[in-house]
């Protein structure tokens, strides 16, 4: 009996323990030479400097974004407020708020920290308010922004001018090399190929 209760807590300790290691937030790694870092946690990355072009209006910001090169890698976009694309928008506010993760910006200050005052390991983090690619859907001329002074989120008017912090899907360091470059590549091991059996 004794065995059987001591096994029985020793599980709970196991599976309490690995909850509490899988909702640890794991550390920013730098990507693009410094000029952004990859979030583990949501399977993106974000821009270095998240102030990179000043204040626009929401259609401009995305695109802006979308338009955007950094370190040679293209593809990037606004953050999503309504990653799941279910229609409910999660506010952080306070922190450890479930579903939180499916509000990029949210989650980076809420969860991860990130703010005006601790903006490691970003440079440039505004008081003021940060554009989500998430438009409102009870009305179609607001969309959803960040405040990084508070971490407060509202709908804005489209035609007021925010920040926008570029965000790319998943890890840029495992974008695939474009296809040019491979060709590049092969023809240049071609010629070396060539050049080693003339001088045989």
């Amino acid at each position: 009996m004794a065995s059987r209760l001591l096994g029985a807590i020793s599980a709970s300790i196991i599976v309490l323990v690995s909850q509490a290691a899988q909702a640890a937030i794991v550390p920013f790694e730098s990507r693009l030479g410094g000029l952004a870092f990859y979030d583990h946690n949501l399977d993106v990355t974000w821009v270095a400097d998240s102030n990179i072009n000043g204040l626009m209006d929401w259609n401009t910001a995305n695109t802006w974004a979308a338009g955007l090169t950094i370190g040679g890698v293209s593809g990037w976009r606004l953050p999503s407020a309504d990653v799941n694309g279910d229609g409910t928008v999660v506010d952080c506010n306070g922190g450890g708020v479930a579903g939180c993760a499916d509000n990029e910006m949210g989650f980076l200050y809420w969860e991860e920290g990130i703010t005006t005052i601790n903006q490691t390991p970003f440079t440039d983090v505004r008081s003021g308010v940060y554009w989500s690619a998430t438009g409102s859907s009870s009305d179609s001329s607001s969309a959803w922004a960040l405040g990084f002074n508070m971490g407060q989120l509202a709908t804005n008017s489209k035609t007021s001018t925010n920040y926008a912090w570029a965000v790319h899907d998943r890890d840029v360091s495992a974008v695939p090399v474009p296809a040019a470059l491979w060709l590049f590549g092969s023809g240049l091991l071609g010629l070396i190929g060539i050049s080693r059996c003339k001088k045989a």
